[in-house]
């Protein structure tokens, strides 16, 4: 097994893994509450702040602790929705009658092209402006990508000819898709979810930017990014930092999507 694992997977474990350390020492210790805007209004790096302050006067630090919490959260969450979701709704195109397999691959068609931030605003105006709105928006665009997928691969299994004879033995269809469906179809889900947790953490970022993630004090990347463009050229950090974060967690997830889509199809490795 230690020899399948590539370079670029390792490099993807150790990016994700070092985010995922960054926001469990979130929950248990922050050099300063979130909410603290003693330190004084963009202070530089350097003293009890260790990489500044932003325009209210918090610890930016503090900020980013809290906002691999909430990119982290959001993303796994809206993996998990979209993916019980998806996986559910592909199962039941794959085994449904033809007229019910048009109408969810219809319906299915128009929520992809449904851009995912105005489906957010939409929820949002149901809702309000928060983690689980963040977390039920994306989930729910991710999970007819997640649905299609799922039920072109449900498909494929149906015409092998070992699905005909287990049928032909007396094998029930719910022991047909956990026995033979299921495991046929994971790992390449898998893959694909793996990669819809980088464009969550994204189009979580995104919407934060545009003052619809988790309203504060939860400290998204993306609204601080947002929040620091005004003074880009004068605290530089307040932008970059966020950002170089973002670019972290997300190029990691890529990295450990890709590893798991070799370790899914080895052949794809040898024929590098």
């Amino acid at each position: 097994m230690r020899s399948r694992l590539s370079p670029t997977f390792l490099i993807g474990c150790a990016l994700v893994g070092a985010v995922l350390a960054v926001a469990v020492v979130s929950l248990l210790w922050l050099p300063f509450e979130p909410s603290d805007t003693s330190g004084g209004r963009l202070a530089p790096p350097g003293g009890d702040h260790l990489l500044g302050t932003d325009k209210l006067g918090r610890d930016l630090l503090t900020q980013l602790m809290v906002g691999a919490r909430i990119a982290l959260t959001v993303g796994v969450g809206s993996v998990v929705v979209g993916g019980v979701l998806g996986v559910m709704a592909g199962l039941i195109a794959g085994f449904a009658t033809r007229w019910l397999d048009d109408a969810i691959s219809a319906f299915l068609d128009i929520l992809i092209a449904f851009p995912t931030l105005l489906l957010a605003m939409l929820v949002v105006a149901v809702r309000e402006a928060s983690l689980a709105s963040a977390i039920l928006a994306i989930g729910l665009a991710m999970s007819a990508v997640v649905a299609r997928l799922t039920r072109v691969l449900v498909k494929r299994v149906l015409a092998q000819d070992y699905i005909t004879a287990a049928r032909t033995s007396g094998t029930s269809w719910p022991r047909v898709v956990t026995e033979h469906v299921m495991p046929n179809i994971w790992p390449t889900v898998l893959v694909n979810l793996a990669l819809q947790l980088g464009l969550a953490v994204l189009a979580e970022a995104s919407l934060s930017y545009l003052g619809l993630g988790p309203p504060p004090p939860n400290a998204s990347w993306g609204r601080l990014l947002q929040e620091a463009q005004a003074t880009v050229l004068t605290a530089p950090v307040g932008a970059i930092a966020p950002g170089v974060l973002l670019v972290v967690l997300v190029v990691g997830v890529n990295l450990v999507a890709d590893g798991f889509r070799d370790l899914a199809d080895p052949t794809r490795r040898r024929t590098r």
